[in-house]
């Protein structure tokens, strides 16, 4: 049986995307982390969740300007917190934990999530772990028949397998050294995060007929993937259907507001 994971790193990105970022903007702060969503800036809140989970030892916020966050009142508390350490980071996801592992200072497992995923909580915490864990890379995504019967009206990214139609859920693992190759593939595609066929083309031929035919599963699409770089990849398929909902738009800011306010 494996043993519960525990001291796990946890990366919290905290950057912000070249370009303009409607929703600071709007709220007339520097960088969107710092978006106020529930009376309070939004990185707040998952980083919350990360220190009061038990098997995660310390938090890394990965940010092009760590200075914004010790100079706000509202988030100088993680400046200055015992279990979080900030990492001035580059302009992309992927180059910047491609530098982050490159530097070598944190053990493996890795577990990343963004400073947008105001409802991350101690039960998504609890399965992406124990789901995770063993895998060399694991990805959280949520089924479309998970979401939509509770919020018929939330807007996601959908990506059509013949297991479902699935929708990125911002939290990921990466168990061991073996995960880089697939990072720095992701760092090649990164630019098209939203186009779905252009990330499966990615990974040949095959992946994107299969998904164009639906032959494939997500699941088993997943495994091939990790055969092809030689580790074990894994799909998390959470429970909840909150985990999918991130603070990209104001009207997620509302939902995410009012389903907090419940």
């Amino acid at each position: 049986m494996t043993e519960p994971a525990s001291n796990i790193t946890a990366i919290l990105l905290a950057g912000s995307r070249s370009g303009v970022d409607p929703l600071a903007v709007a709220a007339g702060v520097a960088v969107k982390p710092l978006v106020p969503v529930a009376g309070e800036p939004m990185i707040n809140h998952p980083a919350r969740a990360l220190l009061a989970h038990p098997a995660i030892g310390q938090v890394v916020v990965l940010t092009q300007a760590p200075e914004l966050f010790a100079a706000d009142p509202a988030t100088a508390w993680l400046a200055g917190h015992p279990k979080v350490r900030f990492q001035k980071s580059g302009g992309g996801i992927a180059s910047s934990l491609m530098e982050f592992l490159d530097r070598g200072e944190f053990p493996f497992p890795l577990l990343m999530t963004t400073a947008d995923h105001v409802l991350l909580d101690g039960a998504m915490l609890d399965q992406m772990v124990r789901e995770a864990l063993g895998a060399d890379i694991a990805v959280a995504m949520v089924e479309r028949e998970t979401l939509l019967p509770h919020y018929p009206g939330s807007r996601r990214t959908w990506l059509k397998f013949r297991d479902g139609w699935w929708s990125g859920a911002n939290i990921f693992w990466f168990g061991s050294v073996k995960a880089r190759p697939v990072i720095a593939l992701w760092q090649e595609v990164e630019q098209d995060r939203k186009k779905g066929w252009k990330i499966l083309s990615a990974f040949g031929p095959l992946a994107l007929l299969g998904a164009v035919l639906r032959i494939s599963t997500l699941r088993g699409g997943m495994a091939r993937m990790g055969r092809r770089f030689g580790l074990s990849a894994r799909l998390v398929a959470m429970d909840k259907a909150e985990a999918c909902i991130d603070a990209d738009k104001p009207d997620d800011v509302a939902l995410i507001e009012k389903i907090l306010a419940q």
